[in-house]
């Protein structure tokens, strides 16, 4: 290329100087910007087009909904009131009982008989009628009872009123009866320790056997009437009595569970050993 059109030749004339400008390089380069302009607008034409159409589309989608929908008025129509069921009919009428022959009473006088106005009834008629205060006729009286006549009501029968059971009540039988503290053996120990401490005056006496003591626990396991009901009036009864008297609280005895006031029966033994 001449050194004067330098200047004025384009880019691509002095890239493919001396190359081969018809193999298609040189013509993909100088139509470039070309072909891009060309699509984009090819481009944004799809797009307007697409874009014309959906509304185009949706105007008239709106426009069949809006002729198709028919609003109506509706109106509310009364229910039809239910039949009532028939009330039952009334129950049949009892006949009233016939009437019963009566004889008015005459209370006894004693007169003359020739002051009798009207003479009292033979034993017969009054065998046959009902003693009144009045006379009537009427079916003989035989002894029938009159059918009772109909009473109206509600068909409840009331229960009997439950009876306050007695808070002072002692059982003689319970479900569990009342217990020493410490159990048997709590009670073994306690027996034992005032059989020791009374040694003395029971070796004395020389009575050897086994005294049943009767006694009441209350609700709150104080003891109370403490008595014996074998060996009475021997030393082993007297011991036994005050040690059960002097000792301490039970635990009450339970019945329905809740504690109760009950007797209690506790055996004590004393042998002497031989010596």
């Amino acid at each position: 290329m001449e050194a004067n059109k330098i200047l004025s030749a384009d880019f691509l004339d002095i890239l493919f100087e001396g190359r081969n400008k018809e193999y298609g390089a040189y013509d993909l380069r100088r139509t470039y910007n070309k072909r891009i302009g060309m699509a984009l607008i090819i481009t944004f034409g799809i797009f307007l087009v697409i874009l014309i159409g959906s509304v185009i589309a949706k105007s008239i989608k709106t426009t069949d909904s809006t002729k198709d929908l028919v609003v109506k008025d509706v109106s509310l129509e009364k229910a039809p009131d239910e039949a009532k069921p028939p009330p039952p009919p009334p129950p049949p009428k009892l006949p009233p009982p016939p009437p019963i022959k009566t004889i008015a009473f005459t209370p006894p006088k004693v007169v003359k008989d020739e002051e009798v106005i009207k003479p009292p009834p033979e034993v017969k008629q009054i065998e046959e009628a009902h003693i009144d205060v009045k006379t009537q006729e009427g079916a003989k009286d035989v002894g029938v009872v009159a059918p009772p006549t109909e009473e109206k009501g509600t068909a409840v029968v009331e229960a009997p009123p439950k009876k306050a059971e007695d808070e002072d009540k002692v059982f003689t039988k319970v479900e569990i009866e009342a217990i020493f503290p410490g159990g048997e053996a709590g009670w073994n120990r306690y027996v034992k320790k005032a059989i020791e401490a009374n040694i003395d005056e029971l070796t004395e006496a020389g009575e050897s056997g086994t005294c049943r003591i009767r006694f009441i626990v209350d609700k709150e396991g104080a003891v109370s009437d403490v008595e014996a009901l074998t060996m009475k009036s021997s030393k082993l009864a007297e011991i036994a009595v005050n040690v059960i008297r002097k000792g301490p609280h039970w635990t009450p005895a339970q019945q329905n569970g809740r504690y109760v006031k009950a007797y209690r029966e506790q055996p004590i033994t004393f042998t002497i050993a031989d010596q």
